[in-house]
């Protein structure tokens, strides 16, 4: 009796070794799986390390993202005055607002006539019966001038300003945006910040993921060993490892957005009523999902990086004797 021809791999059709090929994947992501099981406390706490070490640089990027918010929402109420001539008539000014308002660069314009200007200031000063006792008024009208969403930042505001001081009946005109240049610059700074610790902690992510893979080598090192003998690859062999890399920078990463949720929450009230002594209703920003995604992505990408360099390195060294 003729055996039967076995069916080897090679024999296969083109189907069936893709098929075979993502068994075998999701295979041995199930079985790295189960090893972190059977060791939950190591596997715990690297993937609370690996989860704070994700944490900080996050924490920063939420702080630099609700520092741009808040700092656009003020570019956008940053306001120009511009001080009118005492000589000039309300029919004149009129004519001047009616023609800063077809400036392109204008979004709003708003006038306070001297009689206004002199009552706000009674009211805020403190002063007022000092004040009238005053034969005139010393105070001349303004006419304040919200730029566009364009021109809102210093550099547009500035230039809006020197257009406007050409104007005739303008005598001069402010703008106290010093303040949020400062904030910008503070915005730049946390921006280079997170740029620098989180090249520190990816670097920092890898070690620990390398070491832990490391020691997860050492333990298995008799099997590794079997293995080689009976003729298994170098990627067969490495693949459990690298799958084991890529859960712990998942977990990771999942413990990471948990953890800076957990804190904006905390911080939500307080920064409430900081911005509302400033008059702003803004609410505090945590990761989204995409950006979550995109955490999760780059914790499971340093984790395979991490067990790649160190299977590759110690792999090689194993053999059976």
């Amino acid at each position: 009796m003729s055996k039967k021809p076995q069916l080897t791999r090679s024999k296969l059709p083109i189907s069936g070794r893709i098929v075979m090929f993502f068994i075998r994947h999701i295979q041995h992501a199930m079985g790295s799986m189960g090893e972190l099981w059977r060791n939950p406390v190591s596997s715990i706490m690297t993937m609370a390390v690996l989860g704070v070490s994700l944490s900080l640089p996050a924490a920063l990027q939420v702080l630099v993202k609700n520092a741009e918010t808040i700092t656009q929402s003020w570019n956008s109420a940053a306001e120009i005055s511009l001080f009118v001539d005492d000589a000039r008539s309300e029919r004149t000014i009129q004519s001047l607002i009616t023609r800063i308002k077809v400036y392109p660069e204008v979004s709003e314009v708003n006038y306070i006539n001297r009689e206004q200007a002199l009552e706000e200031f009674q009211s805020l000063s403190g002063f007022g019966e000092a004040l009238s006792y005053l034969d005139t008024n010393p105070l001349p009208a303004v006419v304040t001038v919200t730029p566009s969403l364009r021109y809102s930042s210093p550099t547009g505001a500035r230039e809006l300003l020197k257009k406007l001081e050409l104007e005739p009946e303008v005598s001069f005109g402010r703008l106290d945006i010093e303040w949020l240049e400062r904030l910008q610059a503070v915005v730049k700074l946390l921006e280079r910040t997170v740029l620098a610790i989180a090249a520190l902690l990816v670097l920092a992510v890898v070690l620990v993921i390398g070491n832990t893979i490391r020691l997860a080598i050492m333990n298995r090192r008799t099997e590794i060993e079997v293995m080689k003998l009976v003729g298994a690859t170098e990627a067969f062999i490495q693949r459990p490892f690298l799958y084991t890399g890529i859960w712990y920078g998942i977990i990771g990463g999942i413990l990471a957005w948990i953890i800076i949720n957990l804190l904006v929450w905390y911080l939500d009230s307080a920064l409430a009523e900081l911005l509302g002594l400033y008059g702003s209703q803004l609410q505090m920003q945590s990761l989204s999902l995409a950006e979550l995604g995109q955490l999760v992505g780059l914790a499971s990408f340093l984790g395979w990086l991490g067990s790649y360099l160190s299977v590759r390195h110690h792999l090689r060294a194993i053999e059976p004797s």
